[in-house]
Protein backbone atom coordinates (compact mmCIF):
# COMPACT_ATOMS: atom_id res chain seq x y z
CA UNK A 1 0.00 0.00 0.00
CA UNK A 2 1.36 3.42 -0.95
CA UNK A 3 1.65 5.80 1.98
CA UNK A 4 0.01 9.18 1.60
CA UNK A 5 1.74 12.49 2.11
CA UNK A 6 -0.07 14.70 4.59
CA UNK A 7 -2.20 17.32 2.83
CA UNK A 8 -1.52 20.71 4.42
CA UNK A 9 -3.06 22.91 1.76
CA UNK A 10 -6.74 23.87 2.23
CA UNK A 11 -8.78 20.81 1.25
CA UNK A 12 -12.28 21.33 2.68
CA UNK A 13 -15.00 22.68 0.38
CA UNK A 14 -16.50 24.72 3.26
CA UNK A 15 -13.91 25.15 6.03
CA UNK A 16 -15.87 27.91 7.76
CA UNK A 17 -18.99 25.74 7.81
CA UNK A 18 -17.05 22.82 9.27
CA UNK A 19 -15.50 25.09 11.91
CA UNK A 20 -18.97 26.32 12.90
CA UNK A 21 -20.16 22.70 13.22
CA UNK A 22 -17.10 21.83 15.28
CA UNK A 23 -17.75 24.73 17.65
CA UNK A 24 -21.45 23.82 17.86
CA UNK A 25 -20.53 20.25 18.84
CA UNK A 26 -18.81 21.72 21.92
CA UNK A 27 -21.71 23.98 22.95
CA UNK A 28 -22.77 23.37 26.54
CA UNK A 29 -19.92 20.97 27.31
CA UNK A 30 -17.62 21.26 30.28
CA UNK A 31 -13.85 21.44 29.66
CA UNK A 32 -13.56 17.72 30.46
CA UNK A 33 -16.46 16.83 28.14
CA UNK A 34 -14.99 19.02 25.39
CA UNK A 35 -11.59 17.37 25.78
CA UNK A 36 -13.23 13.93 25.62
CA UNK A 37 -15.13 14.91 22.45
CA UNK A 38 -11.86 16.07 20.86
CA UNK A 39 -10.14 12.81 21.81
CA UNK A 40 -12.97 10.71 20.36
CA UNK A 41 -13.01 12.79 17.18
CA UNK A 42 -9.24 12.44 16.76
CA UNK A 43 -9.39 8.67 17.22
CA UNK A 44 -12.33 8.32 14.82
CA UNK A 45 -10.56 10.35 12.15
CA UNK A 46 -7.25 8.53 12.71
CA UNK A 47 -9.03 5.22 12.24
CA UNK A 48 -10.73 6.53 9.10
CA UNK A 49 -7.41 7.75 7.65
CA UNK A 50 -5.71 4.47 8.54
CA UNK A 51 -2.30 5.61 7.27
CA UNK A 52 0.25 5.61 10.09
CA UNK A 53 2.78 7.64 8.08
CA UNK A 54 0.23 10.40 7.38
CA UNK A 55 -0.85 10.36 11.03
CA UNK A 56 2.76 10.71 12.19
CA UNK A 57 3.21 13.63 9.79
CA UNK A 58 0.06 15.21 11.26
CA UNK A 59 1.34 14.75 14.82
CA UNK A 60 4.65 16.37 13.91
CA UNK A 61 2.93 19.26 12.11
CA UNK A 62 0.55 19.83 15.03
CA UNK A 63 3.45 20.04 17.48
CA UNK A 64 5.30 22.68 15.47
CA UNK A 65 4.63 26.32 16.18
CA UNK A 66 4.81 29.32 13.90
CA UNK A 67 3.96 29.93 10.26
CA UNK A 68 5.33 26.57 9.05
CA UNK A 69 2.72 24.80 11.21
CA UNK A 70 -0.18 26.66 9.62
CA UNK A 71 -2.11 25.33 6.66
CA UNK A 72 -0.43 26.46 3.48
CA UNK A 73 -2.44 28.31 0.87
CA UNK A 74 -2.16 26.83 -2.65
Amino acid sequence: MKMAKLITTPNLPDPDGFYEELLAAHDGLSKAESDALNARLILLLANHIGDLQALRQALAAARREGPEAELKAP
